[in-house]
């Protein structure tokens, strides 16, 4: 072969591999096959099993879930492990003046933990869960959110955050059937979990007759509502129902609720993910309590 062969045979050969490297980028992009780093997870994600934890201890992790526990001062914190560069990004002083173990470890060591699905950030804290709260607390605070058996944990934690950002003072749900404190719940609420009651009841309807009993005006959300939820608000002291998606309410949740209403929207789609309902539920109420 001459050198001119040879060299047209080597260009060919590039820009064939070049060609099947785009085709296969794409393919990618589309999802129809796997990167190197997803292929690696999907195989670290189908050997890992999660550890038995105790009733008693509760693993957060994320940097802003971290930081936020780190300043309630009612957590009881057992151990931090974190790595160098998320230390530095939380802003921690030197280990040895802290109340708690500290320990340097590889993002490595907490995937093996959390598995490696987990966004942690480099930090994962182990702790106790927060202090049980009761409903009586409550006196004080004119919006609550009440949760009939949404077991989302993603769900819950969006709607914590939201409920911590128009100032309701608690978000109250059922012990079965709804998430307990998890660091999903805490990492899906960004913080906000260490910033309002997450008070699980044991019955629900009982409950709501206690809220009435402190003065709230309780009104249940339902896509198929008598009422526009606006024209029920009443009182000073409001509690918002949302049931779980697909089922909504529960005929005694319903039966035992103030008022049932509906969010009326204009658009060709009539209902709301629980987390959204719950933002615009929370602005209206707000909008009212401020007049």
């Amino acid at each position: 072969m001459s050198k001119d062969d040879a060299g047209g045979k080597n260009a060919r050969d590039t820009h064939y591999a070049k060609l099947r490297r785009a085709h296969r980028d794409q393919r990618r992009e589309r999802g129809e096959i796997p990167t190197p780093k997803d292929d690696r997870r999907r195989r670290q994600a189908e050997g890992w099993k999660p550890p038995a934890l105790a009733p008693d201890q509760v693993f957060l992790y994320g940097l802003h879930t971290v930081r936020a526990a780190l300043d309630n001062p009612e957590r009881h914190i057992i151990n931090l492990s974190v790595t160098q560069n998320a230390a530095q990004r939380l802003g921690l002083p030197d280990s040895a003046t802290l109340p708690y173990p500290v320990e340097t470890v590889l993002p490595s060591d907490i995937d093996r933990l959390l598995g490696p699905e987990a966004i942690h950030q480099g930090v994962m804290l182990e702790t106790r869960p927060l202090p049980v709260r009761r409903l009586g607390a409550l006196k004080e605070s004119p919006l609550i959110l009440v949760l009939d058996q949404v077991t989302d944990p993603h769900n819950v934690g969006a709607i914590l955050r939201t409920a911590v950002a128009f100032g309701a003072g608690a978000v109250v749900t059922t012990m079965r059937h709804s998430p307990t404190e998890s660091g999903v719940l805490a990492k899906s609420a960004s913080g906000a979990l260490e910033l309002i009651p997450y008070i699980q009841v044991t019955n629900l309807a009982e409950a709501l007759e206690e809220l009435h009993g402190l003065g709230f005006h309780s009104i249940g959300l339902d896509s198929e509502g008598p009422a526009p939820f606006e024209a029920t608000l009443s009182g000073n002291k409001v509690a918002l129902v949302l049931g779980s998606e697909g089922k909504g309410l529960r005929q005694k949740t319903r039966a035992t609720c103030s008022a049932l209403a509906r969010l009326d929207m204009p658009g060709a789609i009539k209902s709301l993910n629980v987390s959204n309902a719950a933002a615009i539920a929370l602005y209206a109420a707000r909008q009212y309590l401020a007049r």
